[in-house]
């Protein structure tokens, strides 16, 4: 088992990599500067140059790279001593250090990683990612939760009464489900729910986790806010869920070990619940896995319609102001994400089914 997870962290190591070299070439080959962008358009020349060397863009695009594999590391090498070095150890950049070893007038440290600073607020990237992923995340496990409980309750129903009118009805709805695209299902449910039924929902089109209250007597948490954008979000992945737990709970139940169960006299729900259902959720699991990270990265349009204050709304303001760090920090940022979710899917897998550690 410890080999298997080995190597599936040294592949998740190098998918990193191989996100980190696409994402620098594909942003640093695309027009724009930086500094104008920063400084606006009535920016002289030597401001420009100052702000070109201080992004480190005054150097060769390898020695770029370079330094921006240096800056994501945990482990990096840094100057101590020379503030004008684009390596200098700057605490407002990194933050704390810690420091493992000294030669010359360089270090190895240990630090947190560094995306660099937003072209428009010139905040860190990782500041302005943090503060939207909170609300990403909520959303996402709020709209994951809700498909899974629904959709595995559904398939249950579903691989019981097999051709039923009750089968057939969650089968249509399963393929309306996979076949909408989250941006129409969004404003169809914010025009229907919001608009058309307020009255009765008592639902908003858009807003935020946390209101302002009327009276300037501060925010409060408004959970109602968050019930259009995850079921809107878990649709798909529901219609999913319904699938799967139905076709691989109907291929466990013609097992022979079933066939034994059922002779042994045991009930037909704990048949189901105890001996067919764990079996059955192995492809239910994987599912999951990767539509929870798809969630992550594909919550951009729904976030976007109901104007929820995540990763989305981040990715959608920085393209729309050529905020390239922004974008790179994001695109990096639900790639680990979306590589950590996999690896820990892997492992449960290999628990769940030791064929998987054999192979």
């Amino acid at each position: 088992m410890v080999r298997f997870i080995l190597k599936r962290f040294w592949y998740g190591i190098l998918v990193i990599f191989g996100v980190i070299v696409v994402v620098f070439f594909l942003f640093n080959v695309l027009p724009g500067d930086p500094a104008r962008m920063m400084l606006g358009q009535r920016a002289d020349s030597a401001s420009v140059v100052a702000i070109n060397k201080d992004l480190g863009r005054d150097k060769p695009l390898s020695m770029q790279f370079l330094n921006y594999l240096n800056d994501l590391s945990p482990v990096s090498v840094h100057n101590t001593t020379d503030r004008e070095s684009f390596l200098f150890l700057d605490p407002v950049k990194y933050g704390s250090a810690i420091k493992l070893l000294n030669f010359g007038g360089s270090s190895v440290v240990i630090k947190k990683p560094y995306l660099r600073r937003s072209y428009q607020s010139k905040r860190n990237v990782s500041e302005i990612l943090a503060e939207g992923f909170v609300n990403t995340i909520i959303l996402a496990i709020v709209a994951m939760a809700f498909a899974i409980a629904i959709g595995i309750t559904v398939g249950i129903i579903c691989a019981i009464y097999k051709n039923s009118f009750i089968d057939r009805i969650a089968l249509i709805f399963s393929v309306l489900g996979m076949s909408l695209p989250s941006f129409f299902v969004a404003i169809l449910n914010a025009w229907i729910f919001a608009f058309v039924l307020v009255k009765f929902t008592g639902l908003n089109m858009t807003g935020s986790l946390y209101g302002v209250d009327d009276f300037g007597r501060g925010t409060f948490l408004d959970l109602k806010n968050l019930i259009l954008p995850a079921i809107t979000l878990g649709i798909r992945p529901l219609a999913i869920i319904v699938e799967l737990t139905r076709n691989s709970l109907l291929e466990v139940m013609t097992q022979d070990y079933i066939r034994t169960a059922k002779a042994k006299g045991l009930s037909k729900s704990r048949v189901i619940l105890k001996h067919a259902l764990k079996n059955a959720l192995n492809p239910v699991v994987t599912a999951v896995s990767g539509w929870l990270a798809s969630l992550l990265a594909g919550a951009v349009f729904v976030e976007f319609v109901f104007d929820w204050k995540g990763i989305g709304v981040v990715i959608v303001n920085a393209l729309d102001k050529y905020d390239f760090p922004v974008v790179m920090g994001a695109v990096l940022f639900i790639s680990i994400i979306l590589i950590m979710i996999n690896f820990f899917v892997d492992i449960v897998y290999g628990l769940l089914d030791p064929r998987v550690r054999v192979q």
